[in-house]
């Protein structure tokens, strides 16, 4: 939806990473975002930091003083209002929706016992703490708004930032369809007059968040503080309902007739294991959201890996208590198959209301995803465009501090996939979205050996045995995806051939506009 352990050399100068046994056995050096020493090392640099953005490996990084200074190269005038609270409800409010909702019942269809099914969210929540390491060593040292496509083109160049750009792009505009679809399904559930015009809904929610944000980016940021904290405050009330009243329920669920999948052993364990984690990757990506605002955030060094690992803990934190819930209410024959096991869990506590509440709460849900999804891709084109890998003017920030052009297009682009098809596109671009995380956590080790001088606020506990871990567990989930989907792995292929012309057409457009921009009578 992307090497090798490297260890600096006494010529860096650099003190030699620790090795794994003392990372592991001294709790000290587990410094996450919240300890004194990683709250020093984010302030000491606000006192020389650069008075430019790096543009180039050789620059310093960490200079926040690029949104401003930015303005005088063309980059428009990005607002540094943001704090670690957005980062986390822009993190929450994208990852926890509708997957929550179908994937506890594809799993239990895979494995059909109840620790190997709370097991791989374990799992799944331990790749992300080890990503997150990462993610907030290079969030913290590059502070650009546009995700992780910053972090490929310094570390690897700008063909792979291209990639890593455009994927992510289409495929948050094509996600932001498909999320306003589902709110206009359950709202024509929820409210029958509204029945049966799915599309015309969609657009108008899309259209409608675009203009919301088009006022600015205080504008986005109350609206994703709003929705992000009603949903997780009615999950936990969900939750705590399903504890408090459902031992009724799981009496009652404990005569159902419905027949437990035989357990699978052997190879196909295994096979249903990783199909499983499978899912749970796919349902947890997003708790590196503040990524994609690292200009905008007033002290990056200190509040983007507080955002990540906050995040982190508050998305896992929630998953596993609805898993819990719902395993406490429902036998494991009930879970398996089940495409909508949290609203057979709340009909179960709520009787006839329990529908519409469930359904409610994923109103809710999906009007924060897509609200950070509109605010994530025009980040990512705005970047795109600073840097000369599309069209200039989409770099322009209006005085709300919101990329206007970038959004436009996002907001057009997430219409044309309501009203064509956005299901193929998605499924060929989710290839590239385990890819994305395989390079950028590939840029750690390189931005170390190629950048070792790089101002730090943040450094990743465990470096190299974290990030070799995440980077590990990204290139098999990388080869799984594509062996177990043949369809879709060859066309991704294929749009990775055909992309590299339109790299060089917009890089040659690029600069023959600089050019003559920059000749005597332009």
């Amino acid at each position: 939806m992307y090497g090798l352990p490297i260890l600096f050399d006494a010529a860096s100068k650099l003190p030699r990473e620790r090795t794994l046994p003392k990372a592991i056995l001294r709790l000290a050096d587990f410094r996450l975002a919240f300890c004194r020493a990683a709250i020093m090392m984010a302030e000491f640099p606000l006192h020389s930091r650069d008075s430019t953005l790096s543009n180039t490996s050789a620059e310093s990084s960490t200079s926040t003083g690029g949104v401003t200074a930015g303005a005088t190269r063309g980059r428009g005038n990005l607002l540094q209002v943001l704090g670690m609270w957005f980062g986390i409800a822009a993190a929450v409010g994208n990852t926890i929706s509708a997957g929550i909702v179908r994937t506890p019942g594809d799993i239990a269809k895979l494995l059909p016992n109840a620790w190997l099914f709370l097991g791989v969210w374990i799992v799944g929540g331990m790749y992300a703490l080890f990503g997150a390491s990462s993610m907030a060593e290079l969030g913290a040292s590059i502070p650009r708004s546009g995700g992780q496509y910053n972090f490929s083109r310094r570390a690897i160049g700008e063909y792979a930032g291209f990639i890593v750009g455009w994927s992510d792009w289409l495929s948050t505009c094509g996600t932001a369809a498909a999320v306003g679809i589902v709110i206009a399904e359950y709202s024509g559930d929820l409210f029958p007059v509204l029945a049966g015009h799915v599309k015309m809904i969609a657009v108008l929610v899309i259209v409608g968040f675009g203009v919301l944000q088009w006022r600015g980016i205080r504008w986005g940021r109350s609206t994703q503080l709003m929705t992000a904290g009603i949903k997780s405050a009615a999950f936990i009330i969900l939750v705590i309902a399903c504890f408090a009243l459902g031992g009724h329920a799981r009496a009652v669920a404990a005569v159902s007739n419905n027949v437990l999948p035989a357990m699978p052993g052997g190879w196909p364990l295994a096979v249903a294991m990783m199909l499983g984690l499978q899912a749970v990757f796919y349902t947890i990506d997003g708790w590196d959201g503040v990524i994609y605002f690292g200009e905008e955030v007033r002290n990056p060094g200190r509040d983007i890996p507080r955002a990540i690992f906050g995040s982190v803990f508050s998305i896992m934190g929630i998953y596993l208590l609805l898993n819990l819930a719902v395993l406490y209410v429902l036998p494991m024959s009930e879970i398996a198959g089940n495409d909508f096991s949290l609203g057979t869990v709340a009909m179960r506590i709520f009787g006839p209301y329990g529908d519409p509440i469930i359904r409610s709460i994923m109103v809710i849900s999906m009007l924060s995803c897509l609200n950070a999804n509109q605010l994530f891709c025009s980040r990512t084109l705005y970047a795109m465009s600073c840097d000369g890998l599309f069209f200039r003017p989409f770099a322009k920030v209006n005085a709300g501090g919101t990329p206007a052009l970038a959004l436009l297009l996002s907001t057009i682009a997430g219409v044309l996939f309501v009203l064509g098809s956005f299901e193929q596109v998605i499924a060929m671009l989710s290839f590239f979205f385990v890819a994305n995380y395989t390079l950028t956590y590939t840029s750690v080790f390189v931005l170390r050996r190629k950048e070792p001088e790089m101002a730090r606020p943040y450094r990743a506990w465990g470096y190299p045995w974290t990030t070799g871990v995440a980077l590990a567990a990204s290139i098999v989930f990388l080869v799984c995806s594509i062996l177990t989907d043949k369809r879709n792995a060859p066309r991704a292929l294929l749009m990775l051939v055909l992309s590299y012309p339109v790299f060089l057409v917009l890089k040659w457009v690029s600069r023959s506009k600089n050019t003559a921009e920059g000749s005597p009578g332009s």
